[in-house]
């Protein structure tokens, strides 16, 4: 019995922390498209832009734990807005980070997805992510929010369980391609709310307040970090 189960965990071990063959590079190129596909036409972002609101509420909640502050909890609306709600002293740097975390999330965990895929590390993405979800869910505080994060989480589980190398890798490629390009697009809807005057309390309108730096300048961070991370993950997951 103790043979049995010293082999089941090292095979658990092995498909999780193991390398898995590298795709096809029409595959990397079509997993591309499908991710932008998700992300230009309106109506499929409407839907789609679900999954960036969970990255950009789940870094909020992960840097206001590293941080310090007591998280809680977490809404996600049908909209496709959230809410991440922290306590803490109301200024300082673990207030600016956690509002600065945000935006920033979806391109850089796609940056990180990006190097993992690069690696061959295909199924420990899937476990990861999954990992995530099922953290954040324990914070979720609205039954939106709770039945979004357990349809994600199921998908990657599932794929990553009851698949072979070539679905997981399409999934997975897709999935950190859509972080990558889906994380561009909410700081310019940002860009033309403010431009119109709306968006007033937006995450660059509190890092404005909080560091009496005008919201532009964070507005163009959230600009940089996400334009670098979609240049640098791509060319990772193209292997450049």
């Amino acid at each position: 019995m103790a043979s049995i189960d010293s082999a089941s965990i090292g095979d658990l071990w092995d498909r999780v922390f193991g390398t898995q063959p590298a795709p096809d590079d029409w595959l990397v190129v079509v997993t591309a498209v499908v991710a932008l596909a998700a992300v230009v036409p309106r109506p499929l972002w409407r839907l789609s832009r679900n999954a960036i609101t969970i990255a950009h509420e789940g870094g909020h909640g992960l840097i206001a734990l590293v941080t310090g502050r007591r998280l809680d909890g977490i809404r996600l609306h049908s909209d496709t807005s959230g809410l991440t709600v922290s306590r803490g002293r109301p200024t300082g740097p673990g207030m600016i980070l956690t509002a600065a975390a945000g935006y920033t999330a979806p391109p850089l965990l796609g940056l990180g997805g990006a190097w993992l895929l690069s690696a061959h590390h295909i199924t420990l993405l899937l476990w990861l992510t999954t990992a995530l979800l099922l953290a954040m869910l324990v914070m979720i505080r609205n039954a939106y929010g709770a039945l979004t994060v357990i349809v994600t989480g199921a998908a990657f589980l599932l794929i990553s369980w009851l698949t072979g190398p070539d679905v997981q890798s399409a999934f997975a490629y897709t999935a950190v391609w859509f972080l990558l390009l889906g994380g561009v697009r909410p700081a310019f809807e940002l860009q033309s709310k403010r431009r119109y005057g709306g968006a007033g309390d937006s995450d660059a309108d509190q890092l404005g307040r909080l560091t009496h730096a005008p919201p532009a300048m964070w507005l163009f961070l959230f600009h940089a970090v996400s334009l670098s991370s979609l240049v640098g993950g791509g060319r990772w997951l193209l292997g450049l």
